[in-house]
């Protein structure tokens, strides 16, 4: 539990009937193949992934979670412990689960933000899905494997804060690398002049008016 001090940080303190565990003794005597409320809790969602092999319709929502990179968080985990960006991809993947999303625009402020690379292809193919149910994508990025993704791209410099908020560039990534006056161009146009990075783009199987708008 925690206590509020007015002037001083928060403190946590063990209940003392529950020893931090969240749940009466009565609940706790509850299991399911040997773990109770609370072990299960503590599973990653990767960890809970195995352990619900054989229970669909839970796997189906863990696995949602873990395909847009989120398979390293507790299942417990307090929702005021994570990063923006985790929580814009916690409410991304309630979405995933539908099947209809026309003419719903969705607006994503730095979801890479904290991913590891394999994480943002996972994220990548996650906005593919959504993009594949009828949804637009206005996505705040610097992140140059999802700039180059993108149908369109805003470049906002030159530089940031009172040195910034001009538009510099628009276009498709191509035409953005080609401006000489972006900042994001001249690095967009490495990624894309190398033969990993095109055949990167290439292979997300994004179309025109089928990928994400990207804001840089």
């Amino acid at each position: 539990m925690t206590v509020e001090m007015q002037f001083l940080a928060d403190v946590e303190l063990i209940c003392e009937e529950c020893r931090g565990q969240r749940f009466k003794s009565s609940v706790l005597e509850v299991r399911y193949h040997g773990k109770n409320i609370h072990d299960v809790l503590q599973m990653t969602v990767r960890e809970a992934l195995a352990f619900f092999v054989n229970v669909p319709k839970v796997v189906s929502k863990l696995r949602v979670l873990n395909e847009i990179g989120l398979g390293y968080l507790r299942l417990g985990q307090s929702a005021t412990t994570l990063s923006g960006g985790e929580a814009q991809r916690l409410k991304l993947a309630s979405h995933l689960t539908r099947t209809e999303n026309q003419g719903i625009l969705y607006i994503l402020d730095e979801p890479t933000t904290g991913l590891h690379f394999d994480d943002i292809a996972k994220l990548l193919a996650a906005f593919r899905k959504l993009l594949e149910s009828g949804a637009s994508l206005l996505v705040i990025e610097h992140n140059l494997d999802v700039i180059k993704c993108a149908d369109w791209v805003i470049d906002l410099g030159p530089e940031g804060g009172d040195e910034g908020g001009k538009i510099i560039a628009t276009g498709t990534p191509e035409q953005v690398a080609r401006n000489a006056q972006s900042h994001t161009g001249r690095y967009l146009g490495r990624v894309l002049g190398n033969g990993n990075g095109q055949g990167k783009r290439n292979g997300t199987k994004a179309v025109e008016g089928k990928r994400p708008s990207s804001e840089a």
